[in-house]
């Protein structure tokens, strides 16, 4: 059996468990299991709640037994109050959360795919109500919060904090210019991720990705990593002339190194 089809098989298993469980009500695969199969390949995981009768879900999380039924894992934690993260003993990783029918009216989570689902369960249940709709592009906060993370990894990066400045420089800033590369260039349409901007950004956004390499050039590299950046907002937004000034200072050597 391929990878692929031995995922989608283990939630048909899953599900199955959860129903013979007896206080299972349904299993909603999520992600590229999800509504999203086609882009489903051999490094997916399996992402999933499973919904539980009220009064059920603790049992559900504290005795993964419904799990084990399907075959032996061999590493599983509580990573957060609703679910684990876990790994079968044949590679296969999972990360789920269990919820009685009355939560999920109050989360918000992407549309999944009903793996299965009690005979008397109304559909309309397991769609989500509380969706998050991103907030409006703010192009001045945003160049704002890039411009002021690069010029604070730079100062870290003199004092000789390399893993704070490289956090600030390429994790932060960068995150700020995933935001505003929807004013610099058309998005592809490749599933979005709602709540993570990083998520296939080589697919969504080709152009932007292209410049990638020079905007996470590594540990070492932070005050370059830096300068790319700011050439790369400087050709597309109206930096401040202070604030660049003051940043492609911070770039250069300290005196004396």
């Amino acid at each position: 059996m391929d990878r692929t089809a031995l995922l989608l098989t283990r939630l048909d298993e899953i599900g199955s468990a959860l129903e013979r469980s007896g206080h299972g009500v349904a299993l909603l695969a999520l992600g590229s299991v999800g509504v999203e199969l086609d882009r489903l390949d051999e490094y997916s995981d399996l992402d999933f709640f499973a919904v539980v009768e009220p009064g059920t879900k603790q049992r559900y999380i504290d005795d993964l037994d419904w799990l084990t039924a399907v075959g032996p894992v061999a590493y599983s934690f509580q990573n957060t109050p609703d679910g684990h993260k876990l790994l079968f003993a044949d590679g296969v990783f999972c990360e789920f959360a269990v919820f009685e029918p009355a939560e999920l009216e109050k989360i918000a989570f992407a549309p999944g795919r009903v793996v299965w689902a009690r005979a008397d369960v109304d559909p309309t249940l397991l769609q989500p109500t509380a969706t998050r709709q991103p907030p409006a592009l703010d192009v001045r906060w945003q160049l704002g919060e890039a411009l002021t993370n690069l010029h604070i990894g730079l100062g870290r990066f003199r004092r000789g904090e390399k893993l704070s400045a490289a956090r600030f420089v390429q994790g932060l800033a960068v995150d700020r210019v995933l935001e505003l590369a929807g004013a610099i260039e058309p998005e592809v349409p490749a599933h979005r991720d709602p709540f993570m901007s990083d998520r296939r950004v080589e697919q969504r956004l080709p152009g932007l990705a292209a410049h990638l390499p020079t905007f996470v050039q590594g540990y070492e590299r932070t005050p370059e990593s830096a300068e790319a950046i700011l050439v790369f907002l400087d050709a597309h937004f109206d930096v401040d002339p202070r604030m660049r000034a003051a940043i492609l200072e911070l770039c250069e050597p300290a005196p004396g190194r």
